[in-house]
């Protein structure tokens, strides 16, 4: 009797078991059985706003979307666009549902290398393909994925840093860049990565190994272009020269300064990782304190109704001014000037300014100067601090 017992219990305990070990299996899959298009909607923006004679196609009006849930032919769509390289170009939708015509244009364009990480490119895809991998487990899927990890490791420089395009182009393209989330987005991806998180299971040890290494360089990279003025960490620039890993200019409006729009979000990525080294810890330290050190109080910027003006880049239907409003939250200009930390602006002639108001209007209500990002670092800064840096608070020097 007292065995019946014993084993009724063993076997009772092995299947709960097994019910936990299924259901976790459940759990860590579920999350992939749709693909979210708020990482594609950068790229698909622009396809349907922007008509380019280069485009292997362009948007056809009325055209239907896959559901999220529709992830098989979402991902089909993903191989489709993927390049010879294993590189993706920019600006389409993996969610259009193309027709024979389309498909065939961009079937043709393989060997076409216009690759990039810009606007979420190339990072974004092989994450959606891990994912649909883990939950259908067609080998497809895989192979494409694991020929996208090998596109960013031979893009990667090797200190560490990341080009927007590879191949490279002969243009500002090839500097380090962490504009739009370039450089963060490739790290935050590598970092899953090396963390062996459960849809990445399918990357072999030597590639998963290489992997680590080029995510730990790239954190070398961005500790050894955080911007230093006067013996004090501040942040970062757009884009740093690839070779000297000083700020550099991008397009003619973009100068070299201090960039706290995607600085924030870089930081942001560099709060997430646990055990931080004392390097580390002073980088985020340092921005931090930069961050605070650069507020703007009482200033708000407003949209205002303006007449329409057609312009050779864009047309412009409105404007926008800088008021004082006492109490308005801290905001931040998104460039400020090396060494003077002035807020800085610009306009297409490269003629730097120091006012909204003396940006011509064209620049001035189509690119966004000001930023409120620096305000969710500070906010998760007191939680990082006690847990990481708990003897020294720089917000309370």
């Amino acid at each position: 009797m007292k065995n019946n017992i014993s084993l009724r219990a063993i076997l009772t305990c092995s299947a709960l078991l097994l019910t936990q070990i299924v259901s976790a299996q459940d759990n860590s899959t579920f999350k992939f059985t749709q693909i979210n298009p708020g990482p594609f909607a950068d790229n698909a923006g622009h396809w349907y706003s922007i008509s380019d004679k280069h485009n292997m196609i362009n948007a056809l009006p009325g055209r239907p979307k896959y559901k999220p849930t529709e992830i098989t032919n979402i991902a089909d769509n993903i191989l489709l666009f993927q390049k010879a390289n294993g590189g993706w170009p920019k600006n389409y939708d993996v969610f259009a549902i193309l027709n024979d015509a389309q498909k065939d244009s961009v079937a043709a364009a393989k060997n076409t290398l216009n690759t990039t990480y810009d606007n979420g490119s190339t990072y974004t895809q092989i994450a959606a393909l891990a994912g649909v991998y883990t939950v259908t487990q067609v080998e497809k899927y895989k192979d494409a994925a694991l020929k996208g990890f090998d596109y960013i490791l031979a893009s990667q420089y090797k200190n560490g840093g990341f080009p927007q395009y590879y191949p490279l182009e002969n243009n500002y393209s090839k500097y380090i860049t962490y504009n739009d989330g370039n450089f963060e987005g490739i790290m935050r991806l590598l970092k899953d990565v090396a963390d062996n998180k459960p849809q990445y299971t399918f990357v072999d040890t030597k590639r998963r190994a290489t992997l680590t290494e080029a995510y730990n360089k790239g954190l070398d990279c961005i500790l050894k272009t955080q911007i230093k003025d006067d013996g004090k960490l501040t942040a970062w620039c757009q884009q740093h020269d690839e070779v000297t890993l000083q700020p550099a200019w991008a397009r003619k409006f973009e100068p070299p300064s201090i960039c706290n729009g995607e600085s924030a979000n870089l930081v942001t990525f560099l709060m997430t990782i646990d055990h931080p080294s004392k390097e580390l810890v002073a980088a985020i330290q340092g921005a931090v304190s930069w961050f605070e050190a650069s507020k703007i109080y009482n200033t708000r910027v407003k949209t205002i109704p303006a007449e329409r003006m057609q312009t050779p880049f864009r047309v412009s239907t409105a404007d926008r001014i800088v008021v004082e409003e006492q109490g308005a939250p801290p905001i931040w200009t998104r460039y400020y000037e090396l060494k003077t930390h002035k807020p800085l602006f610009c306009n297409r002639d490269s003629k730097v300014v120091y006012s909204l108001a003396e940006v011509d209007r064209e620049r001035r209500d189509g690119y966004a100067w000001y930023t409120y990002n620096p305000q969710k670092v500070l906010d998760t800064y007191p939680a990082w601090q006690k847990k990481w840096a708990p003897d020294n608070d720089v917000l309370k020097k």
